[in-house]
């Protein structure tokens, strides 16, 4: 013990406080609702470009911005796939685009898909946009029905090599056909 007035200090316990959860808990949680947000993303796909816009802005106000921006991106990959090239996609692009601004992960997502529909649709491009685009955005467009002068494009100056290898793949299967 120590002398009168001197006060023993005791470390911080590692267990968890009261108001903590256990680590599996908060993983269990935030699994669920990253799960929960992409229900209601694809559900909201079929209230109208508004209305998909609204919830998209309200998964985006989640306490866990990573997870948010996942769940969105996720769902853009989803939906986006899913649109042809033209009004509808432009349209939904546009809603989307002004929700997404402050947000650079999706909106960078957003913006290559754009090019990507543009690209299918043999529609203007910019040829140095898609030289700069992500590994991502250039794969799907190596993988995608892209005219051979986006493959051309790929096929020498992709950014990684398994993007330059598949488009050259696809350039000589065209070229044999």
């Amino acid at each position: 013990m120590g002398s009168p007035g001197h006060q023993i200090r005791r470390a911080p316990s590692a267990g968890p406080t009261a108001t903590a959860r256990p680590p599996e808990q908060a993983v269990a949680t935030d699994r669920w609702r990253y799960a929960r947000h992409l229900d209601r993303l694809a559900a909201a796909g079929a209230a109208g470009v508004a209305g998909e816009a609204a919830v998209v802005a309200e998964v985006l106000r989640d306490r866990d911005p990573v997870m948010a921006q996942s769940a969105v991106v996720t769902h853009l990959d989803r939906r986006a796939v899913r649109l042809r090239p033209g009004a509808g996609f432009q349209d939904w692009a546009r809603a989307l685009h002004r929700v997404l601004d402050g947000h650079a992960f999706p909106a960078r997502r957003l913006r290559e898909w754009t090019l990507l529909k543009a690209v299918e649709a043999g529609a203007d491009w910019s040829r140095a946009e898609l030289a700069a685009a992500s590994d991502w955005c250039q794969r799907t467009a190596a993988q995608s029905p892209a005219p051979d002068e986006a493959l051309a494009l790929l096929a020498a100056s992709g950014r990684i090599r398994s993007v330059r290898n598949a488009a050259a793949r696809r350039l000589d299967r065209r070229a044999t056909s």
